[in-house]
C-alpha cells in the first residue's frame, strides 16, 4: 500500500498549527512530524502559507458539511439558520485548529491569522446570505438586503455565545434561538 505522503504533511502540518499556532509553525516540525524529509514538503507545497491555505480549504469545506449536515428543507427558514449558524459557530469553538488561531489572533495579531479568520467569516457570511435570499424568494421572510441580514445574524449569534459567556451562564441553543426570534427574526416575518 503506498504511502500518501502529501496527506501525511497535510495532517501532520495540520497538528503543528493547531499545536503552536500559525506563526511557530515551521516546515521543520512539519517534516518532523510527518517523517518526511523538508525537501519532501517543497515537491507539494512551495512555502508555509500555500500549506496553511490547504489546510484552511479544507477546514471551510468542512465547516460547510456540518453545516449543511444540520439543516432540514422540513424546517423554516428561522429553524435552518439558527441550526446553521450555531453549527458553524460551534465548529469554531471546538476544533483545535481553530482556538489556536483564534488564541493566536487575539495574543500576536498575526497577519496571516487575522486574513484567515476574516476569509472564515466571509464564508460564514455568504453562506448565511444564501439561506436568507432562498427564504426571501420564497416568501418565507420580507424583502431585505440579505448579506447584511446575514453580518447581523452572524454577529449577534457570536456576541450570544462567546461575548455573553465571558461574564454570564452560557446560553443553550433554544435560548439563543428564542433571542434571536425575538429580537431579529420577527422584524423579517411578515
Amino acid at each position: 500500500m503506498a504511502v500518501d505522503r502529501r496527506q501525511l504533511i497535510i495532517d501532520a502540518a495540520n497538528k503543528s498549527f493547531s499545536l503552536f499556532g500559525y506563526k511557530a509553525t515551521t516546515m521543520d516540525q512539519v517534516a518532523k512530524l510527518a517523517n518526511v524529509g523538508k525537501g519532501t514538503i517543497y515537491t507539494f507545497f512551495k512555502n508555509k502559507e500555500e500549506l496553511f491555505d490547504e489546510i484552511i480549504h479544507s477546514l471551510i469545506q468542512e465547516m460547510k458539511a456540518a453545516a449543511e449536515a444540520v439543516m432540514d428543507d422540513k424546517l423554516s427558514f428561522y429553524e435552518n439558520a439558527n441550526l446553521a449558524l450555531f453549527e458553524l459557530l460551534e465548529y469554531r469553538k471546538e476544533h483545535h485548529l481553530m482556538i489556536k488561531l483564534i488564541q493566536e489572533e487575539r495574543e500576536m495579531g498575526t497577519r496571516e491569522v487575522l486574513e484567515v479568520l476574516k476569509r472564515l467569516e466571509d464564508m460564514i457570511i455568504q453562506y448565511i446570505k444564501a439561506i436568507v435570499q432562498k427564504a426571501v424568494d420564497k416568501g418565507e421572510i420580507k424583502p431585505c438586503n440579505p448579506e447584511l441580514t446575514a453580518f447581523i445574524m452572524l454577529k449577534l449569534y457570536v456576541s450570544l455565545i462567546f461575548d455573553w459567556e465571558q461574564s454570564h451562564k452560557p446560553l443553550e441553543k433554544e435560548e439563543i434561538f428564542e433571542v434571536l426570534k425575538l429580537h431579529l427574526m420577527q422584524g423579517l416575518s411578515y
